[in-house]
């Protein structure tokens, strides 16, 4: 299956970034409790491109992905997805943008119990009112491998399944950017390496681009680049990683 015959075909010539960040400062409290969460972080994240955030408990991955995201304001500096920058939009553009261009998978699936998967997949575009593209859609329930749990609630679907119709909810709107928060923190290694897969495929398949927090090397392997932050700012970063080169360089940055 191409991109092209997804509809996802790439523009020749320049590609604007699918998120960056420039000078971000993210503090929280104040005084002798105050906490720099991102000292100054300026990065660019490519479209179509798969990446991995890494670093030690405490470094800012996460606080860096909730502020791409828009789930989350940075005390300064500026964050943009695409040509859009978020500092200067109202609370209602703020919701459209994470509504329509950007897609979530986390760590809890949060899929909502009462909602079968494929309600579940639907409910951001039902919210919006928006219908689906059923064509697309069946191409990724399809792929996902859903096609006979769509009647199914969460509570009848193992933890891979409900974090591939996470994956599926993400990608139905057709996104810009997915972020994921360790979206495999609570798999088991054959269910993690499904959902990789999926995210994997949303790239090299669907044209999406991925970014993804994680702590675990094996994760990082399937990004097309790591990027390695400690104490809120980017040290180092990796491209084609394996889950050997992704370990040695995270103890070396331990050594450090």
């Amino acid at each position: 299956m191409t991109a092209e015959a997804l509809g996802t075909e790439t523009a020749v010539g320049a590609i604007t970034a699918a998120a960056r960040a420039t000078d971000l400062v993210k503090l929280y409290g104040s005084g002798d409790t105050q906490v720099r969460a991102l000292d100054g972080v300026s990065a660019e994240f490519a479209q179509r491109e798969f990446t991995a955030i890494m670093g030690p408990s405490g470094s800012g991955k996460s606080t860096l992905m909730h502020c791409l995201a828009g789930l989350d304001s940075a005390t300064s500096g500026t964050v943009h997805i695409g040509d859009t920058e978020l500092t200067g939009l109202s609370d209602k553009q703020m919701t459209r943008m994470r509504r329509d261009r950007i897609g979530f998978v986390f760590q809890a699936f949060n899929l909502v119990p009462t909602l079968t998967a494929l309600e579940n997949i639907t409910l951001p575009l039902d919210i919006a009112g928006r219908k689906p593209d059923e064509q697309w859609l069946d191409i990724v329930i399809d792929r996902l491998g859903l096609r006979d749990r769509l009647s199914h609630r969460p509570s009848e679907l193992s933890g891979g399944q409900q974090q591939r119709v996470a994956c599926a909810r993400a990608l139905a709107g057709r996104p810009d950017i997915i972020f994921g928060d360790e979206p495999t923190g609570n798999l088991d290694s054959r269910s993690s390496n499904e959902v990789l897969s999926i995210l994997r495929t949303a790239v090299d398949e669907f044209g999406q681009t991925v970014m993804i927090v994680t702590h675990e090397p094996h994760a990082a392997s399937y990004a097309d680049r790591v990027v390695f932050l400690a104490d809120g700012r980017i040290v180092d970063e990796l491209r084609d990683p394996t889950a050997d080169s992704v370990l040695e360089r995270m103890k070396s940055m331990e050594k450090k």
